[in-house]
């Protein structure tokens, strides 16, 4: 009787661990077809996975920019791979630019969207605050050491998949995960967030709309 009281206190305690860590408990599709899975941190659900759609939602192509120069003039949506190479994306995903990311046609899946500046200071709220949440955000494995305070309880999963200048250049892979919000700040600026590998913190910051990011979503 009293090694069935133990079973089952065990099973209650890893649940509710499991349950408030944010582990994965659904997928959805793009428009491509590309499944992602998703856990509820805070009150909402996100993807766990970097995007990796090449279609808007209604069906219309996302240019693939891989010239430096061509990227740095660019006022409307891209993407690329960093370094432009393929295997990178299987690993990380694709970068995009702002205009992407705001394009009235839709970036995220039926159902979703990218996350507000708002949003993702809920989300880190919920998670102790910037100077704890990063570490909580971020995935155990890629990332160069000392990657401080990963332990991933979020289920967010972040990696280190680095992103493109405005200029074109592709700067800090294995060392920032850097991801767009949907918040302008100025005419030519808009709100992300980065992780690094040697804080703990989550950083809220401001990059040019040109710059290749990565990106997540959340559920309407």
């Amino acid at each position: 009787m009293e090694l069935k009281k133990v079973f089952l206190a065990i099973f209650i305690i890893v649940f509710t661990v499991s349950f408030s860590a944010g582990i994965a408990h659904s997928q959805i599709t793009d428009k491509d077809g590309n499944s992602y899975n998703t856990a509820t941190i805070g009150a909402k659900d996100w993807t766990t996975e970097n995007l990796n759609v090449e279609h808007y939602r209604n069906g219309d192509i996302i240019p693939q920019v891989q010239d430096a120069a061509e990227w740095k003039k660019l006022t409307t949506g891209a993407w690329c791979y960093y370094e432009n190479l393929t295997e990178n994306g299987k690993t990380y995903g694709k970068l995009y630019n702002w205009y992407a990311v705001t394009d009235s046609r839709g970036l995220a899946p039926e159902g979703w969207h990218i996350p507000s500046d708002e949003e993702f200071t809920e989300m880190t709220n919920s998670l102790g605050g910037n100077e704890t949440a990063g570490g909580k955000l971020k995935a155990v494995t890629l990332w160069n050491d000392p990657n401080k305070g990963a332990t991933n309880e979020s289920g967010y999963s972040a990696l280190p998949g680095g992103y493109r200048a405005d200029n074109g250049s592709f700067k800090l892979l294995l060392k920032y995960g850097c991801f767009w919000t949907s918040t302008q700040t100025t005419t030519v600026g808009a709100r992300c967030r980065e992780l690094h590998n040697n804080i703990t913190d989550i950083i809220r910051d401001t990059y040019n709309k040109k710059c290749g990011l990565h990106v997540r979503c959340v559920k309407d």
